[in-house]
């Protein structure tokens, strides 16, 4: 059976195609998309099905004078209409495979606790629950 979706590492040469994707929270804004793919610490996998960007998984590498390397997953996402197909499965799994191969030392993110969708997600890909963390936020970084 073909796959549905092909995955992508975010690149010069690609980066046009994620213009008028609907897998953003908001339309993707030119100067952002170029800032992001020139910036060598920041990863995106994206996913196509037919002609479509179906989906994305991005993140950061987050460097410290005293620590490794860590990545920072910054978001999932997957249309609507195109989830429960393993694309949201395939996207993390191959930025964590970026991530590991660049070095990084350790991989994290955080997610709502009634995001239920997210949580099987990073569950099934056997990564560990942490607690105790409370979230502060400046000019409204979360409402973004």
């Amino acid at each position: 059976m073909q796959p549905i979706f092909t995955l992508h590492q975010l690149t010069l040469e690609n980066a046009h195609l994620l213009m008028g994707a609907d897998a953003f929270d908001h339309p993707v804004d030119p100067a952002q998309l170029s800032a992001f793919v020139e910036n060598t610490h920041h990863e995106l996998i994206f996913a196509i099905s037919e002609t479509k960007v179906v989906g994305l998984a991005s993140g950061a590498i987050l460097l410290h004078p005293d620590k490794p390397p860590i990545f920072f997953v910054n978001e999932v996402g997957v249309d609507a209409n195109m989830r429960s197909k393993g694309i949201a499965t395939a996207l993390l799994q191959k930025l964590l495979d970026v991530a590991r191969r660049r070095g990084c030392q350790g991989i994290w993110l955080a997610t709502e606790v009634d995001n239920d969708e997210a949580r099987g997600l990073y569950r099934k890909l056997k990564a560990r629950e942490t607690e105790g963390f409370v979230i502060y936020d400046w000019d409204g970084a979360m409402d973004r």
